[in-house]
């Protein structure tokens, strides 16, 4: 005798893409970028070696440094290198202050420390402009990368070299973005004559070649890194505004931008508060290869003496006292260059990864 059994419901496996789908239309844009950018394993990697380079800008001081993190002297705690933290970012400086006497600097925390109180010291004890007396001396225990021509210890330089990197990638492009959306977006807006004169204007730049362009321009002001920042600002606007131009024709056609002019909304909220918003995607993807470029260039004003200036430390006059050395020193060369080259590299595959996440016609793939 056979049994009726009632047939139990079955999922669909059909259906779980189309509930995929549906839950990514609820979400929001950036949310739905931010998904398939984490589906990319290439772009993952690189923005954590870019979050890397920030905390290393950021805790330099804890990583590099002559100054104790935290010590006992005299029976009270000090945290000298902590407030060094504040200070080289110039924030709460008026009012966070080292407590004497580490805040003299004929105060020598390593010889004036006693060997019982305790001291928690950074993990390279020396600053980016210590001369501890080793030139050339190779890699060791002591010295993790070795030592330069002056005995300074180099990965003491390369990590505090990491924030000029750092700050010239994002502050540069920063600024370059300020003025490409403004004028990209003002040419894409109103379009006319003023669209064909910022055009004429962005192909005449274009014609030179970005990096004798800020040479030039390089020769006649002071070389350090603020000049270096304003200057590769100024000159890499060019790509953006020609993408700002492009979404904002696009985006100015569109039937919400129309009904927010009928209903007599003004041109800067319709510029500002409707179009800029959905316009930054692909303006976002040129600055992230911008940032790389900007790191490139730096090296090379840097290693052509227009950059920033020893004894200050960057990655490209690090390369360039490692080439004249050369023959002596040659663990000078790679630790500048390896870094130089996973900057750009890491720059690149978030690029890459962000770029996938926002073209329409790579969804799928991603």
């Amino acid at each position: 005798m056979r049994l009726w059994t009632p047939e139990l419901p079955m999922t669909d496996q059909a259906d779980k893409p189309e509930k995929s789908q549906q839950q990514e239309h609820s979400d929001s844009y950036w949310w739905i970028v931010w998904r398939r950018v984490c589906r990319n394993r290439r772009g993952l990697a690189g923005l954590a070696f870019v979050l890397f380079m920030v905390l290393i800008w950021i805790f330099s001081p804890l990583l590099a440094s002559n100054q104790p993190i935290v010590c006992r002297y005299q029976g009270k705690l000090y945290f000298p290198a902590l407030v060094e933290i504040f200070q080289s970012r110039s924030i709460g400086n008026h009012w966070i202050e080292k407590s004497p006497p580490f805040n003299k600097p004929q105060f020598n925390a390593k010889e004036q420390l006693d060997s019982n109180e305790f001291a928690l010291w950074p993990l390279i004890p020396y600053r980016e402009t210590d001369l501890t007396g080793n030139f050339h001396s190779p890699p060791s225990s002591r010295h993790w990368l070795g030592t330069d021509e002056l005995g300074r210890d180099l990965a003491a330089r390369m990590i505090h070299g990491t924030s000029v990197s750092v700050k010239v990638g994002f502050i540069s492009m920063g600024i370059a973005a300020l003025i490409g959306i403004f004028v990209g977006g003002m040419a894409g807006y109103w379009g006319g004559w003023v669209d064909i004169i910022i055009s004429r204007i962005i192909e005449i730049i274009i014609c030179f070649p970005v990096f004798f362009l800020i040479l030039a321009i390089m020769v006649w002001l002071e070389p350090n890194i603020i000049n270096v920042m304003v200057v590769i600002g100024l000159t890499a606007w060019t790509s953006i505004a020609r993408y700002a131009r492009g979404e904002f024709i696009r985006i100015k056609g569109q039937d919400y931008v129309i009904a927010a002019r009928a209903l007599g909304v003004g041109h800067s909220r319709i510029m500002f508060r409707h179009i800029l918003p959905n316009s930054l995607a692909p303006v976002l993807v040129s600055v992230t290869f911008g940032i790389a470029n900007a790191i490139l260039i730096e090296a090379g004003l840097s290693w052509l003496g227009f950059g920033v200036q020893p004894p200050a430390p960057s990655w490209g006059n690090i390369l360039r006292t490692a080439y004249d050395s050369l023959r002596i020193a040659p663990h000078m060369v790679y630790p500048p260059c390896v870094a130089i080259f996973l900057a750009v590299l890491a720059y690149n595959l978030v690029g890459d990864a962000l770029r996938d996440a926002i073209d329409p016609r790579l969804r799928k793939a991603v």
